[in-house]
C-alpha cells in the first residue's frame, strides 16, 4: 500500500508513489470517512443562464459582484488548470444573482460558478 497523507475536508487523501523512478502523487476519495463539507452544486445545462466550470481547477480571479450587471461576453472569472489561466465569459446578457465561488477555491468540471438572470 501507498503511503497516504492526512484527509482533506472533501474526504479524499492524497497517495504518494513512485512510477518510473518519478515521483507521483493522487488525490482518491477514502470511503471509510465520513465526508462533512457538502457536495458543490453543478450547473443545469438547460439553464442558459448558469455558468458551469469547463474544466477543474482554482479560481484566480472574479471579475464581477453580485446584483452587478453583465453584458453577454462579458468576463466573469479566471480560472487557473494546470498553469494555464482561462477566463469565463457570459452567455447571456443580464443581472448576477448569485456568486457560488471565491479566489483561491477548487472547483471540479460542470460545478456551478455563477447565476445570470436575464
Amino acid at each position: 500500500m501507498a503511503p497516504a497523507g492526512d484527509p482533506h475536508p472533501d474526504g479524499t487523501r492524497t497517495l504518494f508513489f513512485e512510477l518510473n523512478g518519478q515521483p507521483r502523487e493522487v488525490n482518491v476519495r477514502d470511503r471509510a470517512l465520513r465526508v462533512v463539507e457538502r457536495a458543490h452544486p453543478k450547473a443545469d445545462p438547460a439553464d442558459p443562464g448558469q455558468v458551469p466550470a469547463p474544466t477543474a481547477g482554482v479560481i484566480s480571479g472574479v471579475a464581477v459582484q453580485a446584483n452587478h450587471p453583465v453584458e453577454r461576453g462579458a468576463k466573469l472569472l479566471t480560472l487557473e488548470a494546470m498553469k494555464m489561466q482561462s477566463n469565463i465569459y457570459a452567455p447571456i446578457t443580464g443581472r448576477v444573482a448569485k456568486l457560488f465561488v471565491a479566489p483561491g477555491q477548487h472547483v471540479e468540471a460542470k460545478d456551478l460558478l455563477v447565476t445570470i438572470v436575464p
